[in-house]
């Protein structure tokens, strides 16, 4: 009786999966390409929700808050993968974005005309350190706006 009387006044901290996890958007009309990704950033420790279209992953955007949006640039059409970052760059809560893709100069420039930044998936651990990044970096970004608000 004394231990559980001990235990209840002790402080009690939160354990590592007390903490909410990032939500991430990833958008691939790839189901390879989609379960592979979802699977490495589920490991990466991120909760994962997956669209197969520009339409889909819109309609998911509306409805639930992501601090990340990683979109393939080519999906049903070659804008799908823009209209996606566009539509995110659009809303209150202004996700982190990206464009999927694998390395050509073209796609880079779009990318970077979007203003949004293009990640390689082959490199896993890249892509995660990547991933981690974009979202702290807009999660810091957040928080200055909120506390220049308040005063």
């Amino acid at each position: 009786m004394e231990i559980l009387m001990a235990a209840a006044n002790c402080p009690v901290y939160p354990t590592p999966m007390a903490y909410e996890m990032a939500k991430v958007l990833l958008v691939d009309d790839d189901p390879a390409s989609r379960l592979t990704l979802q699977t490495v950033l589920r490991a990466g420790g991120y909760g994962v929700d997956t669209a197969a279209s520009a339409a889909e992953a819109i309609a998911k955007m509306d409805v639930t808050e992501y601090s990340l949006i990683l979109s393939d640039l080519h999906m049903e059409s070659f804008e799908s993968g823009l209209r996606v970052v566009a539509h995110a760059r659009g809303l209150d809560y202004r996700p982190a974005t990206a464009i999927l893709s694998t390395w050509q100069p073209e796609q880079y420039e779009t990318a970077k005309m979007a203003g949004t930044m293009l990640i390689e998936p082959e490199n896993i651990p890249e892509l995660l350190g990547q991933v981690a990044g974009m979202i702290s970096d807009r999660a810091a970004r957040r928080l200055s706006r909120s506390m220049r608000a308040r005063n």
